[in-house]
């Protein structure tokens, strides 16, 4: 499976596909890892050092993507946007968002979109075991933040995932990270979809469909190869 990951990393690299052939890149690494850690043979110990080596000069660097997300626009959905930087080897999560925090709000729902967003890591292809959460409190409402909360995680465990919940009065940045160096930065966080029109109403139900605010997505990746 590794082999045919890089062999793969390089046919996207050859045809100028930098963002598909670094996802590709970073899998074949983790793939070989894997494979190191197994083997007791020495040479070959040796031999898979040096393709790992080799591949993390290729795969080496900083990427760094923009999307712009129009006022109104449809189409991005969680699935959408994150998709393709959830590999198969993403197995812990961090969301940092001061405003995880609300159910009731005038323009956003913030606890039902972080539950939708771990609704998407459960799917997969992803085989994510943690999700770490930095949030702020919600003064007024601090103890129905917490009821939900502590009702999502002990749902996630259903699925064999843990939360953990950590909270900071200085937060301000928004950012999500995926343990494969796979960095996303969202204006707004997690909340940059409108409010529906009604519960009845196209969009209500499916992300793809919801209008959104505008805002500015960035996404980098930062080599994370783990010494071996």
């Amino acid at each position: 499976a590794g082999a045919e990951t890089v062999k793969r990393a390089v046919q996207l690299d050859t045809a100028l596909r930098f963002q598909e052939s670094l996802v590709c890149y970073q899998e074949g690494i983790d793939l070989l890892l894997q494979v190191v850690k197994a083997t007791t043979d020495t040479a070959k110990k040796h031999r898979y050092r040096q393709k790992i080596s080799e591949l993390t000069f290729l795969s080496d660097g900083k990427y760094h993507k923009q999307i712009r997300i129009e006022e109104n626009a449809t189409g991005f959905g969680y699935e959408k946007l994150f998709h393709e930087y959830l590999t198969e080897v993403v197995s812990e999560v961090w969301v940092e968002d001061p405003y995880i925090r609300q159910v009731h709000q005038a323009s956003r729902n913030s606890l039902y979109n972080f539950l939708r967003f771990c609704e998407m890591l459960v799917k997969g292809p992803c085989k994510v075991k943690t999700i770490h959460l930095l949030t702020s409190y919600d003064g007024s409402g601090r103890s129905q933040q917490m009821s939900v909360l502590e009702e999502i995680k002990q749902s996630l465990s259903n699925y064999g995932i843990t939360l953990n919940i950590d909270f900071s009065s200085s937060i301000h940045d928004r950012e999500i990270r995926f343990n494969n160096g796979w960095m996303i930065k969202i204006g707004r966080g997690l909340d940059y979809f409108k409010k529906p029109q009604g519960h009845f109403s196209i969009g209500y139900c499916d992300f793809d469909l919801r209008p959104c605010h505008e805002t500015t997505v960035d996404i980098f990746h930062t080599k994370h190869t783990k010494k071996i």
